[in-house]
Protein backbone atom coordinates (compact mmCIF):
# COMPACT_ATOMS: atom_id res chain seq x y z
CA UNK A 1 0.00 0.00 0.00
CA UNK A 2 3.04 2.29 -0.16
CA UNK A 3 3.21 5.09 -2.67
CA UNK A 4 5.13 3.97 -5.72
CA UNK A 5 8.11 6.26 -5.03
CA UNK A 6 8.32 5.06 -1.42
CA UNK A 7 8.24 1.42 -2.48
CA UNK A 8 11.04 2.04 -4.97
CA UNK A 9 13.39 3.92 -2.62
CA UNK A 10 15.90 2.91 0.03
CA UNK A 11 15.81 4.55 3.47
CA UNK A 12 18.55 6.41 5.30
CA UNK A 13 21.33 4.23 6.72
CA UNK A 14 22.61 5.47 10.07
CA UNK A 15 26.03 4.76 11.50
CA UNK A 16 26.64 1.41 13.12
CA UNK A 17 25.55 1.27 16.76
CA UNK A 18 27.79 -0.55 19.27
CA UNK A 19 26.57 -3.64 21.08
CA UNK A 20 28.80 -3.04 24.09
CA UNK A 21 29.86 -0.09 26.24
CA UNK A 22 33.48 -1.12 25.70
CA UNK A 23 33.30 -0.21 22.01
CA UNK A 24 34.96 3.08 21.04
CA UNK A 25 32.43 4.89 18.88
CA UNK A 26 34.18 7.14 16.35
CA UNK A 27 31.66 6.75 13.55
CA UNK A 28 28.75 9.14 14.19
CA UNK A 29 30.45 12.46 14.97
CA UNK A 30 29.19 12.84 18.51
CA UNK A 31 30.96 15.19 20.89
CA UNK A 32 33.27 13.04 23.04
CA UNK A 33 32.59 15.18 26.12
CA UNK A 34 29.41 15.26 28.22
CA UNK A 35 26.97 18.17 28.08
CA UNK A 36 27.20 21.09 30.47
CA UNK A 37 26.82 20.29 34.18
CA UNK A 38 23.90 22.70 34.10
CA UNK A 39 22.11 20.23 31.84
CA UNK A 40 22.65 17.35 34.28
CA UNK A 41 21.54 19.47 37.24
CA UNK A 42 18.39 20.69 35.50
CA UNK A 43 17.53 17.20 34.27
CA UNK A 44 17.71 15.87 37.83
CA UNK A 45 15.33 18.62 38.98
CA UNK A 46 12.66 18.09 36.31
CA UNK A 47 9.37 17.12 37.88
CA UNK A 48 7.24 14.44 36.28
CA UNK A 49 4.28 16.79 36.70
CA UNK A 50 5.81 18.95 33.96
CA UNK A 51 4.98 16.17 31.50
CA UNK A 52 1.24 16.36 32.24
CA UNK A 53 0.77 19.47 30.11
CA UNK A 54 1.81 20.37 26.59
CA UNK A 55 5.10 22.22 26.09
CA UNK A 56 5.25 25.86 24.96
CA UNK A 57 4.07 25.44 21.35
CA UNK A 58 6.63 27.68 19.65
CA UNK A 59 9.49 27.41 22.19
CA UNK A 60 9.45 31.19 22.52
CA UNK A 61 11.78 31.38 25.53
CA UNK A 62 14.35 29.40 23.61
CA UNK A 63 13.82 31.51 20.48
CA UNK A 64 14.29 34.69 22.50
CA UNK A 65 17.57 33.42 23.91
CA UNK A 66 18.77 32.44 20.43
CA UNK A 67 17.86 35.89 19.15
CA UNK A 68 20.10 37.45 21.77
CA UNK A 69 22.89 34.94 21.13
CA UNK A 70 22.95 35.69 17.40
CA UNK A 71 21.91 39.37 17.50
CA UNK A 72 18.75 38.76 15.48
CA UNK A 73 15.00 38.75 16.21
CA UNK A 74 12.77 35.99 17.56
CA UNK A 75 11.05 35.87 14.18
CA UNK A 76 14.34 34.71 12.62
CA UNK A 77 14.31 31.41 14.55
CA UNK A 78 12.50 28.10 14.46
CA UNK A 79 13.32 25.40 17.02
CA UNK A 80 13.13 21.87 15.63
CA UNK A 81 13.28 18.27 16.79
CA UNK A 82 16.84 17.78 15.62
CA UNK A 83 18.26 19.28 12.45
CA UNK A 84 16.70 16.49 10.41
CA UNK A 85 13.23 17.86 11.16
CA UNK A 86 14.24 21.16 9.60
CA UNK A 87 15.37 19.35 6.44
CA UNK A 88 12.00 17.65 6.16
CA UNK A 89 10.22 20.95 6.75
CA UNK A 90 12.14 22.58 3.91
CA UNK A 91 10.97 19.92 1.49
CA UNK A 92 7.42 20.07 2.80
CA UNK A 93 7.19 23.84 2.74
CA UNK A 94 9.21 24.98 -0.27
CA UNK A 95 9.40 22.14 -2.81
CA UNK A 96 6.47 20.86 -4.83
CA UNK A 97 6.48 17.19 -5.75
CA UNK A 98 8.33 16.85 -9.04
CA UNK A 99 10.41 20.00 -8.55
CA UNK A 100 14.16 19.46 -8.45
CA UNK A 101 16.34 19.39 -5.36
CA UNK A 102 20.07 20.24 -5.63
CA UNK A 103 23.09 19.16 -3.62
CA UNK A 104 26.84 18.78 -3.86
CA UNK A 105 28.25 15.30 -4.24
CA UNK A 106 29.25 13.74 -1.91
CA UNK A 107 27.12 15.13 0.89
CA UNK A 108 24.74 14.15 3.70
CA UNK A 109 23.03 10.95 2.60
CA UNK A 110 19.67 11.92 4.12
CA UNK A 111 19.17 14.65 1.51
CA UNK A 112 18.37 12.34 -1.44
CA UNK A 113 16.18 10.19 0.81
CA UNK A 114 14.01 13.20 1.65
CA UNK A 115 13.94 14.15 -2.03
CA UNK A 116 12.69 10.69 -2.93
CA UNK A 117 9.99 10.90 -0.26
CA UNK A 118 8.94 14.21 -1.80
CA UNK A 119 9.03 12.61 -5.28
CA UNK A 120 11.57 15.21 -6.38
CA UNK A 121 14.46 14.55 -8.79
CA UNK A 122 17.93 15.11 -7.34
CA UNK A 123 20.53 17.24 -9.12
CA UNK A 124 24.00 16.26 -7.87
CA UNK A 125 26.98 18.50 -8.63
CA UNK A 126 30.38 16.96 -7.99
CA UNK A 127 32.76 18.85 -5.73
CA UNK A 128 36.25 19.69 -6.91
CA UNK A 129 39.12 17.40 -5.93
CA UNK A 130 39.89 19.69 -2.97
CA UNK A 131 36.23 19.37 -1.81
CA UNK A 132 35.38 22.94 -2.82
CA UNK A 133 32.25 23.98 -4.69
CA UNK A 134 32.68 24.43 -8.44
CA UNK A 135 32.62 28.07 -9.54
CA UNK A 136 29.40 27.57 -11.54
CA UNK A 137 27.57 25.70 -8.76
CA UNK A 138 24.64 28.12 -8.56
CA UNK A 139 24.32 28.50 -12.31
CA UNK A 140 24.15 24.76 -12.81
CA UNK A 141 21.44 24.50 -10.17
CA UNK A 142 19.48 27.27 -11.86
CA UNK A 143 19.89 25.66 -15.29
CA UNK A 144 18.41 22.43 -13.93
CA UNK A 145 15.40 24.22 -12.47
CA UNK A 146 16.37 23.46 -8.86
CA UNK A 147 14.02 25.10 -6.34
CA UNK A 148 15.65 23.92 -3.10
CA UNK A 149 19.36 23.25 -2.52
CA UNK A 150 21.55 22.30 0.43
CA UNK A 151 25.21 22.99 1.15
CA UNK A 152 26.98 21.42 4.14
CA UNK A 153 29.61 23.71 5.65
CA UNK A 154 31.79 22.48 7.26
CA UNK A 155 31.34 19.81 4.63
CA UNK A 156 30.57 16.23 5.54
CA UNK A 157 32.46 14.01 5.13
CA UNK A 158 35.60 16.05 4.32
CA UNK A 159 35.40 18.75 7.01
CA UNK A 160 36.19 21.57 4.55
CA UNK A 161 34.66 25.00 5.16
CA UNK A 162 33.07 27.16 2.48
CA UNK A 163 34.36 30.68 3.04
CA UNK A 164 32.06 33.65 3.43
CA UNK A 165 32.74 35.21 0.04
CA UNK A 166 31.81 32.01 -1.77
CA UNK A 167 28.72 31.49 0.38
CA UNK A 168 27.55 35.03 -0.37
CA UNK A 169 28.04 34.56 -4.09
CA UNK A 170 26.26 31.19 -4.17
CA UNK A 171 23.26 32.47 -2.22
CA UNK A 172 23.01 35.64 -4.29
CA UNK A 173 23.16 33.74 -7.60
CA UNK A 174 20.77 30.91 -6.73
CA UNK A 175 17.12 31.53 -7.60
CA UNK A 176 15.52 29.13 -5.11
CA UNK A 177 15.65 28.53 -1.36
CA UNK A 178 19.10 27.45 -0.18
CA UNK A 179 20.07 25.83 3.10
CA UNK A 180 23.52 26.11 4.65
CA UNK A 181 23.73 23.05 6.89
CA UNK A 182 26.00 24.09 9.74
CA UNK A 183 25.68 21.05 11.98
CA UNK A 184 29.45 21.17 12.62
CA UNK A 185 29.97 24.92 12.72
CA UNK A 186 30.92 25.02 16.41
CA UNK A 187 34.22 23.28 15.70
CA UNK A 188 35.46 25.88 13.21
CA UNK A 189 38.67 27.62 14.23
CA UNK A 190 37.54 30.94 15.80
CA UNK A 191 40.55 32.68 14.26
CA UNK A 192 38.74 32.42 10.92
CA UNK A 193 35.96 34.71 12.26
CA UNK A 194 33.45 32.78 10.18
CA UNK A 195 29.85 33.92 10.78
CA UNK A 196 27.20 33.22 8.15
CA UNK A 197 24.33 34.49 10.31
CA UNK A 198 24.92 38.02 9.06
CA UNK A 199 23.83 36.82 5.60
CA UNK A 200 20.28 36.33 6.93
CA UNK A 201 19.72 40.09 6.77
CA UNK A 202 21.28 40.36 3.32
CA UNK A 203 19.41 37.62 1.43
CA UNK A 204 15.76 36.58 1.31
CA UNK A 205 16.32 32.97 0.19
CA UNK A 206 18.69 31.68 2.89
CA UNK A 207 18.08 29.20 5.72
CA UNK A 208 20.83 28.18 8.15
CA UNK A 209 20.68 24.94 10.13
CA UNK A 210 22.21 24.74 13.58
CA UNK A 211 22.35 21.60 15.72
CA UNK A 212 22.81 21.02 19.44
CA UNK A 213 23.73 17.38 18.78
CA UNK A 214 27.42 18.02 18.09
CA UNK A 215 28.68 21.20 19.71
CA UNK A 216 26.49 20.93 22.80
CA UNK A 217 26.72 17.14 23.30
CA UNK A 218 22.96 16.64 23.03
CA UNK A 219 22.67 14.10 20.20
CA UNK A 220 20.34 11.97 22.34
CA UNK A 221 18.02 14.91 23.01
CA UNK A 222 17.21 15.83 19.38
CA UNK A 223 17.24 19.61 19.31
CA UNK A 224 18.26 22.13 16.68
CA UNK A 225 17.13 25.36 15.11
CA UNK A 226 16.77 27.29 11.89
CA UNK A 227 17.99 30.83 11.31
CA UNK A 228 16.32 32.59 8.38
CA UNK A 229 14.43 35.70 7.28
CA UNK A 230 11.07 35.91 9.01
CA UNK A 231 9.11 35.24 5.81
CA UNK A 232 10.80 31.82 5.49
CA UNK A 233 10.41 30.96 9.17
CA UNK A 234 6.72 31.85 9.37
CA UNK A 235 5.20 29.17 7.09
CA UNK A 236 7.24 26.44 8.75
CA UNK A 237 6.37 27.72 12.23
CA UNK A 238 2.65 28.22 11.65
CA UNK A 239 1.71 25.74 8.89
CA UNK A 240 3.98 22.77 8.16
CA UNK A 241 5.63 22.11 11.53
CA UNK A 242 4.23 19.38 13.74
CA UNK A 243 2.19 20.71 16.65
CA UNK A 244 4.24 20.84 19.87
CA UNK A 245 7.23 19.56 17.93
CA UNK A 246 9.72 20.19 20.77
CA UNK A 247 8.92 18.49 24.03
CA UNK A 248 9.22 20.15 27.43
CA UNK A 249 12.41 18.35 28.46
CA UNK A 250 14.15 19.16 25.19
CA UNK A 251 13.24 22.85 25.43
CA UNK A 252 14.39 23.06 29.04
CA UNK A 253 17.71 21.27 28.59
CA UNK A 254 18.55 22.92 25.28
CA UNK A 255 18.18 26.32 26.93
CA UNK A 256 20.50 25.33 29.77
CA UNK A 257 23.12 24.03 27.34
CA UNK A 258 23.00 27.22 25.28
CA UNK A 259 23.32 29.40 28.38
CA UNK A 260 26.58 27.71 29.35
CA UNK A 261 28.65 29.06 26.47
CA UNK A 262 31.88 28.93 28.45
CA UNK A 263 31.58 25.18 28.99
CA UNK A 264 30.54 24.44 25.39
CA UNK A 265 33.36 26.52 23.92
CA UNK A 266 35.85 24.73 26.13
CA UNK A 267 34.80 21.36 24.69
CA UNK A 268 35.03 22.77 21.15
CA UNK A 269 38.58 23.89 21.81
CA UNK A 270 39.55 20.48 23.17
CA UNK A 271 38.11 18.85 20.04
CA UNK A 272 40.10 21.24 17.83
CA UNK A 273 43.31 20.42 19.67
CA UNK A 274 42.66 16.69 19.36
CA UNK A 275 41.75 17.12 15.69
CA UNK A 276 45.10 18.72 14.95
CA UNK A 277 47.02 16.10 16.91
CA UNK A 278 45.17 13.13 15.40
CA UNK A 279 45.55 14.46 11.87
CA UNK A 280 49.30 14.82 12.40
CA UNK A 281 49.54 11.26 13.69
CA UNK A 282 47.48 9.80 10.83
CA UNK A 283 49.58 11.65 8.25
CA UNK A 284 52.75 10.29 9.86
CA UNK A 285 51.36 6.79 9.26
CA UNK A 286 50.84 7.49 5.56
CA UNK A 287 47.17 8.52 5.49
CA UNK A 288 46.17 11.44 3.29
CA UNK A 289 44.07 13.69 5.53
CA UNK A 290 42.76 17.07 4.33
CA UNK A 291 42.43 19.88 6.89
CA UNK A 292 39.10 19.74 8.71
CA UNK A 293 36.97 22.36 10.44
CA UNK A 294 34.56 19.75 11.82
CA UNK A 295 34.80 17.19 14.63
CA UNK A 296 35.98 14.45 12.29
CA UNK A 297 38.71 13.69 9.78
CA UNK A 298 38.50 12.05 6.38
CA UNK A 299 41.50 9.74 6.07
CA UNK A 300 42.50 8.19 2.76
CA UNK A 301 44.11 4.81 3.26
CA UNK A 302 47.78 4.79 2.15
CA UNK A 303 48.59 3.19 -1.19
CA UNK A 304 51.09 0.96 0.58
CA UNK A 305 48.42 -0.42 2.92
CA UNK A 306 47.65 -4.10 2.51
CA UNK A 307 44.06 -3.42 3.58
CA UNK A 308 41.36 -1.59 1.66
CA UNK A 309 39.37 1.00 3.57
CA UNK A 310 36.51 -1.49 3.94
CA UNK A 311 38.90 -4.14 5.25
CA UNK A 312 40.48 -1.68 7.65
CA UNK A 313 37.00 -0.77 8.91
CA UNK A 314 36.26 -4.44 9.61
CA UNK A 315 39.60 -5.02 11.30
CA UNK A 316 39.18 -1.98 13.54
CA UNK A 317 35.76 -3.34 14.49
CA UNK A 318 37.50 -6.45 15.80
CA UNK A 319 39.56 -4.11 17.97
CA UNK A 320 36.24 -2.69 19.25
CA UNK A 321 36.69 0.61 17.42
CA UNK A 322 33.98 1.89 15.06
CA UNK A 323 34.74 4.34 12.25
CA UNK A 324 32.69 5.14 9.13
CA UNK A 325 33.15 3.95 5.55
CA UNK A 326 31.04 5.04 2.57
CA UNK A 327 30.88 2.59 -0.32
CA UNK A 328 30.79 5.19 -3.07
CA UNK A 329 33.37 5.82 -5.83
CA UNK A 330 34.81 9.05 -4.40
CA UNK A 331 34.94 7.75 -0.82
CA UNK A 332 35.60 4.03 -1.14
CA UNK A 333 39.30 4.38 -0.24
CA UNK A 334 38.65 6.61 2.77
CA UNK A 335 37.50 6.37 6.38
CA UNK A 336 35.70 9.12 8.28
CA UNK A 337 36.96 9.21 11.85
CA UNK A 338 35.16 11.18 14.56
CA UNK A 339 37.38 12.99 17.05
CA UNK A 340 37.28 11.21 20.39
CA UNK A 341 38.85 11.92 23.74
CA UNK A 342 42.63 11.89 23.89
CA UNK A 343 42.49 8.36 25.30
CA UNK A 344 40.16 7.14 22.55
CA UNK A 345 42.30 8.70 19.83
CA UNK A 346 45.41 7.06 21.32
CA UNK A 347 43.65 3.67 21.33
CA UNK A 348 42.75 4.13 17.66
CA UNK A 349 46.38 4.85 16.78
CA UNK A 350 47.60 1.85 18.78
CA UNK A 351 45.11 -0.36 16.98
CA UNK A 352 46.29 0.92 13.59
CA UNK A 353 49.88 0.19 14.59
CA UNK A 354 48.95 -3.31 15.71
CA UNK A 355 47.08 -3.96 12.46
CA UNK A 356 50.00 -2.67 10.42
CA UNK A 357 49.57 -0.78 7.18
CA UNK A 358 52.21 -2.66 5.19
Amino acid sequence: MERDNIQAMSGYTWGEQPDSKTVIKLNTNENPYPPSPRVAKTLAEISADMLRVYPPPQADELRDFLAGLHNLDRENFLVVNGGDELLRLLFTTFLNAGEAFGMSEPSYSLYPVLAQINDSPVVRINLETDWSLPRDFSQRLNNEGVKLACIVSPHAPSGSLVNMDILSRVVSEFKGVILIDEAYIDFVDPALRHDSTRLVKAFDNLVILRSLSKGYSLAGLRAGYAIAPAHLIKPMLTKTRDSYNINTISQTLALEALKDQEYAQNTWQKVRQSRRALRKQLISRGFVVPPSQANFLLAEVPDKCEHSAAQLLATLRKHKILVRHFDTPVLEDKLRISIGTEEQNAMLLRALDQIGLT
